[in-house]
């Protein structure tokens, strides 16, 4: 049997039409194929929620969002509508939290289940309690807001503190002495400079020809002293050679005349032989005893 052309090509549309279904609800993450329960929560804001969405229980992901429309004729207005997988039983108090996905600002739902289970459960089609869990970048614009609102109040008190002493004129006054300072050490600088190029080389060859006289007169000065060390010490040699030579001082005597140097030495060997005649007397004295004479009793 065969097809015409035009059959041929609407049962290949068809097959391409449905692998084109079924891969693009493959690739959002739905599987067509299991079957699903659906859950309703209302939200004052979606924070960037969108379909197909990532759905959690306790981390671990369950469904996809499969709605987000708004009603004008309630409050809060966003209507979100989510898809889990069939037999997952929520207990009566869990709660339907919009959550921060990623650090990029997407949002996913998270199912809080209560702290204390209880036996009755939410029914498929059922409008559960919401809530909004602040994310990272939540918490960080927070702290971030509170910092900056405490800088700007910092900021505006040293403003105002800053303008008070301009006005009061100590910060102005204080601004003109430093001008000042900087124009006199600008001054000085400019006088320093001038002095050590033009006259700093003069003034120190001044002082190089002041040392080198100096050297000349102190070289001077103990030559002179060291000649007249020398003449005095040759005039001294000279009157003692001159009284040793003498013959009219006692000195002189002593040494020029040999008859009265004789007569000294003749004296003294006399003495010295005197001496030893008195030495012998006096151990022959000691070397003899003493007779004792009796003398006669009186009666």
């Amino acid at each position: 049997m065969k097809y015409s052309r035009e059959v041929k090509v609407g049962v290949l549309a068809i097959v391409c039409a449905g692998i084109l279904y079924f891969g693009f609800n493959f690739l959002k993450g739905v599987n067509i194929f299991s079957p699903t329960d659906c859950y309703y929560g209302y939200f004052e804001r979606s924070n960037g929620l969108t379909e197909q969405a990532p759905v959690y229980i306790l981390g671990h992901k369950v469904g996809l969002v499969e709605s987000i429309t708004y009603d004008f004729t309630r409050t809060p207005a966003f209507v979100v509508g989510v898809t889990i997988d069939k037999g997952i039983a929520l207990p009566n108090g869990t709660e339907m939290a919009l959550i921060a996905d990623g650090l990029l600002g997407g949002a996913a739902i998270e199912f809080i289940l209560p702290k204390t289970q209880t036996a009755t459960c939410y029914q498929r089609g059922d409008t559960l309690p919401t809530t909004v869990v602040p994310g990272l970048m939540d918490n960080l614009q927070t702290g971030l807001l509170a910092k900056m609102d405490s800088l700007l109040a910092e900021t505006n008190q040293l403003i105002a503190t800053l303008n008070s002493e301009v006005e009061e004129g100590s910060l102005r006054a204080t601004l003109q002495n430093i001008e000042r300072l900087t124009a006199d050490l600008k001054a000085s600088g400019v006088d320093i400079r001038h002095l050590t190029h033009n006259q700093l080389p003069g003034v120190i060859n001044k002082i190089d020809t002041t040392i080198s006289d100096l050297q000349i007169i102190v070289a001077d000065v103990r030559e002179a002293e060291i000649q007249k060390t020398f003449a005095a010490l040759d005039s001294t040699i000279n009157s003692l050679n001159h009284v040793l030579s003498s013959e009219d001082g006692t000195l002189g005597l002593l040494l020029n005349d040999t008859e009265l140097h004789d007569n000294l030495n003749t004296a003294l060997k006399s003495l010295d032989q005197a001496v030893l005649n008195v030495d012998s007397v006096v151990m022959s004295i000691k070397a003899r005893p003493f007779i004792k004479k009796k003398l006669p009793r009186k009666d």
